[in-house]
């Protein structure tokens, strides 16, 4: 499946508004409450992200919420503020079950949803050596607790995820966090589980994943390609002072790109980022500084073959 000729030399660029990994105290920046969020979103996509990834928080201390109830003050509003593509998380955080992760991609019944393609260490502590004041008592518990967590995505959980959504016209953004992920998805391509075209997203720097070096890279994008040819479409999402550097690299092997404050706090060394779109806005220049253009987000839809923003639920 390869994309046609007025496709080609477009980049997608996903934005991941705010995620479960940072916690409030690490960024005043950091959307939390549904205003925040819709805020950061339509930004986003006026920088030009086609994509929206998108987590809910508890609008009081800012932990991760992964209740339908949850999404849904933000949902619409985003929806009807920007065409960009909605795509709900089913990762939510590590310490949820896999039932409440897919509980609001199975009701909202997004054109995207995010599903990790295998369990792994998921390690956040040592963020505990960088950010030593917390607002709120979750935050560090949050943080400390990843010494020994083990982020679920089991086989069966994999196929609840594709059960419970896949049948509403929902795709994939699969989130490969290490090589195996990769061979894990093309297991469900080979039962039939999964359709062409896979939006692979390949992450790279968190802890207990694969790392960030740019052989990692290459070693990612080598192994998809012979798995899956041309039946994908690969995006990267470098963590933390990662982000860029993996994304030149992607971009300059024809790769998407993602970026967002759920990935990266940073817009350069030691240098909060002020909003989503700073993030969305460098990485669009380093596109178009490649001679290559940001696709828009029909554009994407086209080259992910997306149902729609009108066949959604909210």
């Amino acid at each position: 499946m390869t994309k046609s000729n007025e496709l080609t030399g477009k980049v997608i660029i996903t934005c991941a508004i705010t995620g479960a990994i940072h916690t409030p105290s690490m960024s005043p920046y950091l959307p939390v409450t549904p205003d925040e969020i819709v805020s950061e979103a339509l930004a986003a996509a006026e920088a030009g992200a086609a994509v929206l990834h998108l987590h809910a928080r508890n609008p009081e201390d800012g932990r991760p919420d992964q209740t339908p109830e949850g999404f849904a003050p933000f949902l619409p509003r985003v929806k009807q503020g920007t065409n960009a593509v909605v795509n709900i998380t089913t990762g939510g955080s590590p310490y949820m079950s896999v039932k409440e992760r897919a509980a609001p991609a199975a009701k909202f019944q997004p054109e995207l949803a995010s599903l990790n393609m295998g369990s792994m260490n998921f390690g956040l502590y040592p963020m505990l050596n960088r950010f030593k004041e917390f607002r709120h008592e979750w935050e560090r518990e949050h943080l400390e607790g990843s010494r020994d967590l083990v982020f679920r995505n089991s086989f069966k959980d994999i196929e609840y995820v594709l059960d419970t959504c896949y049948g509403n016209g929902t795709r994939f953004e699969f989130e490969c966090y290490d090589i195996s992920h990769l061979y894990n998805l093309a297991h469900f391509a080979d039962r039939g589980l999964v359709k062409a075209p896979f939006f692979v997203q390949s992450v790279f720097g968190l802890l207990g994943g694969i790392g960030p070096h740019h052989e990692d890279v290459m070693h990612m994008k080598r192994t998809a390609d012979r798995l899956f040819g041309s039946d994908y479409r690969w995006s990267v999402l470098g963590a933390g002072a990662n982000q860029f550097r993996i994304a030149a690299q992607a971009i300059t092997l024809g790769g998407n790109v993602r970026v967002g404050l759920e990935d990266s706090l940073w817009a350069g060394k030691g240098e909060l980022a002020k909003s989503n779109a700073v993030q969305v806005t460098k990485v669009k220049n380093l596109i178009e500084g490649l001679g290559l253009q940001v696709a828009t987000p029909d554009e994407a839809r086209q080259i992910l073959a997306l149902k729609g923003g009108d066949q959604v639920a909210f």
